[in-house]
């Protein structure tokens, strides 16, 4: 009997540390926390400046990652965070319209596709990269902020052009 009490109590005091070591909640939540695309300006050409957010599996698929993420939320979020002088409202309201034109925006957001026409660097902006969070095991992700201006008024003539907004 008193053997069989040892042996449980050795199951329970590994199955406490176990529980509170082998899991750390805090690198699981980290691990998955989404950013959001932040306003930092509109200039008056109707372009807006964005703090966005992208990763990859290294630093260059997490930029181009981070300018697709900011081009998309200026077509279908909006951007909410940051200044107020951003326009809140998608340029594109119709719900679910990526999905509805799925073939045209999964050409349109190829690597180096049509979407890069609508990133402007005159001031040098999608040349500021700031790194968040490093590689920390083999196959993890880069994660990097980039600040990139949107060019909101060639994209809404686009999305005019080529009929997916109506006039």
């Amino acid at each position: 009997m008193e053997m069989k009490n040892i042996i449980l109590s050795i199951m329970l005091i590994a199955s406490i540390f176990c529980s509170s070591s082998c899991s750390n909640p805090q690198r699981q939540i980290a691990g998955n926390y989404t950013y959001e695309s932040e306003c930092l300006g509109v200039e008056l050409d109707g372009s807006q400046t964005l703090a966005v957010w992208g990763s990859g599996r290294n630093r260059t698929d997490a930029i181009e990652q981070a300018k697709k993420n900011g081009v998309r939320d200026v077509l279908f979020k909006g951007i909410r965070a940051g200044k107020s002088e951003c326009n809140i409202k998608p340029l594109l309201p119709e719900v679910n319209a990526q999905a509805k034109y799925e073939d045209y925006f999964n050409k349109f957001f190829v690597d180096g596709g049509p979407y890069t026409h609508f990133i402007s660097d005159k001031d040098g902006s999608d040349l500021h990269f700031e790194v968040i969070k490093t590689r920390k095991e083999a196959g993890s992700q880069e994660t990097y902020r980039v600040i990139i201006r949107v060019l909101r008024v060639e994209l809404k003539a686009k999305m005019i052009e080529d009929k997916i907004l109506p006039q």
